[in-house]
């Protein structure tokens, strides 16, 4: 069977696009796989997922109000990580509202 240089592409980064949703695993892709616009394009949206991860965990420290943020803020992220790994392990590149907005702007 002959693919296509994209479909090759996507079929040879899917796995470290998949594995790019899971917490800070997004690092490894943007090392191993920088070349790979399919890999790179999910390992981006990844980093920013993590990067708000960790946003979310620092203001869960605030009395009273944080504990509402992290359950909601882990809740949120941990189904749009799901859904982007669906996506990304059906070759698909989706874009996630505000999260493909800011990794749109990261250079590497």
């Amino acid at each position: 069977m002959t693919y296509s240089p994209e479909e090759q592409e996507i079929i040879e980064g899917k796995f470290f696009a998949v594995i790019s949703y899971i917490s800070f695993l997004c690092v490894i892709t943007l090392i191993l796989k920088k070349s790979n616009k399919f890999a790179l394009y999910h390992a981006r949206q990844g980093l920013v997922l993590f990067v708000m991860e960790v946003a979310a965990f620092i203001l869960s420290i605030i009395p009273l109000l944080g504990w509402l943020i992290g359950i909601f803020g882990y809740a949120l992220f941990l189904l749009v990580s799901v859904w982007g790994i669906i996506q990304a392990a059906l070759g698909i590149y989706c874009r996630i509202p505000v999260v493909s907005e800011i990794s749109d702007k990261i250079i590497l």
